[in-house]
């Protein structure tokens, strides 16, 4: 059974849950995909991925995002959290925000989604809110 999650922007950024039969050593495992601006973070030992299409966000995030470990996992979900709960509220209210919240994202906190997609989340967020000019709450940093 396969559950999506995800935004629709101008480009598409999507969690997707899934159950698989063969459960591997349960380390990370990183699959690094580009296509057209596509980027795809696979973990497969924690069952998630996260696919990211929106032209520029590869640059951004290779050019200006900080390193993995920068930041630890509790803040990232932290952030993630915070910033999914304002994006949530806007899409019910798009006489305000236009069409930049088309789709809710299903971000569940008590969920472990793993480092590399809340590290890949918290990006694109901070990339979304670079580039919309737009504020979904706490400090952004600016690189």
């Amino acid at each position: 059974m396969k559950k999506y999650i995800g935004i629709l922007l101008f480009a598409i950024i999507a969690v997707y849950s899934c159950k698989t039969q063969n459960n591997f050593s349960g380390e990370k495992v990183a699959d690094n995909t580009k296509a057209n601006d596509t980027l795809r973070i696979a973990n497969d030992s924690l069952e998630y991925e996260v696919i990211i299409i929106d032209p520029g966000f590869n640059s951004w995030l290779a050019s200006r995002a900080r390193p993995r470990g920068y930041y630890g996992l509790p803040y990232l979900e932290n952030k993630n959290q915070m910033w999914v709960t304002t994006w949530n509220s806007r899409v019910f209210n798009p006489q305000q925000y236009g069409e930049l919240y088309q789709m809710r994202i299903d971000y569940d906190p008590t969920i472990n989604y793993g480092y590399e997609v809340n590290y890949l989340l918290y990006n694109y967020l901070v990339y979304f809110q670079h580039t919309n000019n737009q504020r979904l709450g706490g400090v952004v940093p600016q690189y």
